[in-house]
C-alpha cells in the first residue's frame, strides 16, 4: 500500500462530482463537520457508555466518549506526522499524509455511531436474540451468510452501514463520507464468516460491494476471499479508543465511589518511571480536591500513551503498509506501560464492568431490547396483522419495513433498534406494555 492512494478525498456515491480543487475546508475537515452536525452523532449523548447515564454525578456517555476518543486520536497522528516529518516533509507525498489527523479524528468521532443502547450489552443482546431467543426461527430462511450477519451482530460493521447505506429517501453512498474516512471506521475488514470465536467483523453482506469499492480505489489488498488487509490509520483509531475507555473508566469509577484514591492512583502512577512518578507527585501536591488530583494523573497517562502508540506505529509502518497483521498498538508499547494498562484492564473487569449499577442496565437492557426485537420483527415479518398495521404507523419511513427481502426487514429492525437512545428505547417499552399513555 501507499499513502498517494490510500488518502483520496472521493466521497462514496458522489465519485461523478468529485472535485479536488481548492477549498476553505479539506473534504477530510468536512467529514469531521458533517458528524458533528448529523442526528446520529447528537443522539450519542443519550446511549450509555459504560456506567448508567447521569444523575448527580456525570460520567461519560457515548458522545463525551467519541469526543475524547477524537481529541486523542488527533494528538496521536499529529504525533505520527512530527516523527514522519524528517523523511517525508516537501516531498509528493507529505501534501497527503497532512491530512491524516483530520482522517483520524473523524473515524474516531464517528467508531461508535452504530452501537445500540444500553453499552455494549446491547450488541451481545441483538446478537443473541437470533441465537438464543425467538430469533433462532428465522435460520431456516436465511443464507448461511446473513445468519452469520444477525448472530454475530457487531456495532462497528453497523457503524459501516449507517453511513453508507441509502436508507429509504435518502442519497445515494449514505453519509457520502470520504474513502479514507470510511476505510479508518472499519477495523475489522472482514465478513462475518470469518470473524471467528470474537465475532468481530466489519460489513454486512448488504455493505460488501461498498466496501469493496472502496479497499479497491485505495489498493488495499484482499488477503483471502473476503478478508482484507486493514488501513493502517486504523491502527490509531484503534489504539485512541483503547486508550479512551480504560482510562476514562478508572477516572469515573473514582468519581463514583467503586474506586477509592488509593486505588486509582496507583494505577495511574503505574504508567511512569521512578523519576517521573515523583515528579507527578509533587504535582499533586498543588491539589486539595481528590477528583483533580486523579485528573492530572489521567491527562499526564494518555499523553504518554499517545507518544508511545505513535512510536510503535512508525517503527512498524513498513509491515503495515505491506498489509500484515499487527497487535494493537497499546500492547505493543514499553514493559512498563502494557503491565500498567493491563493492570488497569484487570481491575476494570473485576471491579467496574461487574459493578451493581453497572449490571443493572445490562439486565435492564437486555430485557427491554428483547422485547422490541420481538415486537417490531413481528410486525416486520407480519404487517397484515391488525397490532403490526398499528406498530408499522410509528416506525421511522426511512427504513424499509415493507421489502421484499426478508433480509432487507430484519436489518430495517435492527437499524431502527441500535439507533435508539436508552431513553426512547425506555419509552418505547413502557408505551407497547400499557405503562405509559400521551397526556390527554
Amino acid at each position: 500500500m501507499n499513502w498517494e492512494k490510500l488518502i483520496s478525498d472521493r466521497r462514496l456515491g458522489l465519485e461523478e462530482l468529485h472535485d479536488s480543487g481548492t477549498q476553505t475546508r479539506s473534504d477530510f475537515q468536512r467529514d469531521y463537520d458533517r458528524l458533528i452536525f448529523s442526528s446520529p452523532f447528537r443522539r450519542l449523548q443519550n446511549k450509555t457508555q459504560v456506567f448508567p447515564l447521569p444523575g448527580s454525578v456525570f460520567v461519560h456517555n457515548r458522545l463525551t466518549h467519541s469526543l475524547e476518543v477524537s481529541t486523542v486520536g488527533r494528538s496521536m497522528a499529529r504525533e505520527v506526522l512530527r516523527r514522519l516529518a524528517p523523511r517525508n516533509e516537501g516531498t509528493p507525498v507529505w501534501k497527503s499524509l497532512e491530512n491524516l489527523p483530520d482522517i483520524v479524528a473523524t473515524s474516531c468521532l464517528c467508531h461508535d455511531l452504530g452501537n445500540p443502547p444500553f453499552g455494549h450489552s446491547g450488541e451481545k443482546t441483538i446478537s443473541t436474540w437470533f441465537s438464543e431467543g425467538n430469533g433462532v426461527a428465522l435460520k431456516s430462511r436465511l443464507t448461511p451468510r446473513q445468519w452469520s450477519d444477525f448472530v454475530n451482530f457487531e456495532g462497528n460493521a453497523n457503524s459501516f452501514r449507517l453511513l453508507t447505506h441509502q436508507f429509504v429517501g435518502r442519497r445515494e453512498g449514505g453519509f457520502a463520507m470520504t474513502y479514507s474516512t470510511l476505510a479508518t471506521i472499519v477495523k475489522y475488514p472482514w465478513t462475518s464468516l470469518h470473524c471467528g470465536s470474537n465475532g468481530k467483523f466489519g460489513f454486512f453482506e448488504s455493505e460488501e460491494e461498498d466496501y469493496r469499492k472502496i479497499a479497491t480505489r485505495l489498493e488495499i489488498p484482499e488477503i483471502a476471499p473476503g478478508v482484507f488487509a486493514r488501513h493502517p490509520l486504523v491502527y490509531l483509531m484503534e489504539a485512541a479508543d483503547d486508550i479512551c475507555y480504560q482510562i476514562m473508566d478508572i477516572e469515573d469509577s473514582h468519581r463514583l465511589g467503586i474506586l477509592s484514591f488509593e486505588e486509582a492512583s496507583a494505577l495511574l502512577l503505574a504508567f511512569f518511571d521512578p523519576e517521573r512518578e515523583a515528579k507527578m507527585k509533587r504535582g499533586m501536591g498543588y491539589l486539595e480536591d481528590p477528583n483533580e488530583k486523579i485528573g492530572y494523573l489521567r491527562s499526564a497517562v494518555i499523553g504518554l500513551m499517545v507518544e508511545s502508540c505513535a512510536d510503535v506505529f512508525v517503527d512498524n509502518l513498513e509491515s503495515l503498509m505491506a498489509g500484515d497483521s499487527l497487535q494493537p498498538l497499546v500492547a505493543l508499547m514499553s514493559p512498563r506501560l502494557r503491565e500498567a494498562y493491563s493492570d488497569c484492564s484487570a481491575l476494570a473487569y473485576e471491579k467496574i464492568y461487574c459493578a451493581p449499577d453497572v449490571v443493572d442496565v445490562d439486565l435492564a437492557g437486555n430485557s427491554i431490547l428483547n422485547f422490541l426485537l420481538d415486537v417490531l420483527m413481528d410486525a416486520a415479518l407480519n404487517p397484515d396483522k391488525n397490532y403490526s398495521k398499528l406498530l408499522l404507523l410509528k416506525m421511522p419511513q426511512q427504513y424499509d419495513f415493507r421489502s421484499d427481502n426478508l433480509y432487507n426487514r430484519i436489518q430495517a429492525v435492527i437499524d431502527h433498534i441500535s439507533g435508539m437512545t436508552d431513553v426512547y428505547a425506555l419509552d418505547l417499552f413502557r408505551k407497547l406494555n400499557g405503562h405509559s399513555l400521551p397526556a390527554v
